[in-house]
C-alpha cells in the first residue's frame, strides 16, 4: 500500500501563485505514473496534469501554459506549479499515482486532498 500525502493549498486572489506537492510513502511501479486532479463543487473530478517516471508530462489543455507539473524521484515527491490563477481553478485538488499514464479516473492511489480557492 501506498500513501500520497498533499500539501500546499490555500487562498489567494487572481493571477497570483501556488505551488502544490504531493509525498508518496514508497514507491512501487503503480506510482511510475504521478497525476494532480481536481474537483470543484458540483462538478465530476477532472485532470489537471501527469508526470511519468522519466519526465513525459501531459497537462488539460485549460492549464496550460500557467500550470508545471515536476517531480524528485528521489523524495517520491510530485509538484504542481500554479501561476496566473483564475476563479474557474477553484477546486479540490487531488495527487494520484497509477503504473501507467491515463486521464480518467482509474488511478491505484489517491491523497485526501488539497483546497485550493481563488478569489476574485
Amino acid at each position: 500500500q501506498v500513501r500520497l500525502v498533499e500539501s500546499g493549498g490555500g487562498l489567494v486572489q487572481t493571477g497570483e501563485s501556488l505551488r502544490l506537492s504531493c509525498t508518496a510513502s514508497r514507491r512501487t511501479s503503480d506510482t511510475a505514473v504521478r497525476a494532480w486532479f481536481r474537483q470543484a463543487p458540483g462538478k465530476e473530478r477532472e485532470f489537471v496534469a501527469a508526470i511519468s517516471w522519466t519526465g513525459n508530462t501531459w497537462y488539460a489543455d485549460s492549464v496550460k501554459g500557467r500550470f508545471t507539473i515536476s517531480r524528485d524521484n528521489a523524495e517520491n515527491t510530485v509538484s504542481l506549479q500554479m501561476n496566473s490563477l483564475k476563479p474557474e481553478d477553484t477546486a479540490l485538488y487531488y495527487c494520484a499515482a497509477a503504473p501507467t499514464f491515463r486521464t480518467n479516473n482509474d488511478y491505484v492511489y489517491w491523497g485526501q486532498g488539497t483546497q485550493v480557492t481563488i478569489s476574485s
